[in-house]
């Protein structure tokens, strides 16, 4: 099973089809996670801010082609930092799995209608 799947699987588990498939909602924690990796790898808050209006400030692109280029930059953000990204996002899934009851009251807690997770 690819590891896509697995991941599907595991949000589908937690949250039920709906919100696992529900575009803005994983735009949102998409965009958390990567805010999260970049901070940990020393971009600042200003840094952020300034991508964020370079970005916003262009046309919008194409998703299929916006997740190729980030599986890319991913891989060479994991390389930078000699971290093998399939260990790394097997560990991650596991931690999903391990971790998927809070996930859910995180979940419930949540905000209606706010890109915020709590």
């Amino acid at each position: 099973m690819t590891f896509q799947k697995k991941a599907n699987a595991w949000a589908v588990a937690c949250f039920g089809e709906e919100i696992a498939r529900d575009k803005a909602e994983r735009a949102h924690r998409f965009l958390e996670e990567a805010l999260e990796l970049v901070q940990a790898g020393g971009c600042t808050a200003s840094e952020a801010h300034q991508l964020v209006d370079y970005v916003f400030g262009r046309p919008e692109g194409d998703v299929a082609v916006e997740i190729g280029d980030v599986m890319n930059t991913v891989a060479m953000f994991g390389t930078a930092y000699d971290i093998d990204i399939e260990a790394a996002a097997a560990i991650g899934l596991n931690r999903c799995w391990a971790n998927i009851e809070k996930t859910r009251a995180k979940r419930a807690a949540k905000p209606s209608f706010s890109p915020l997770p709590e």
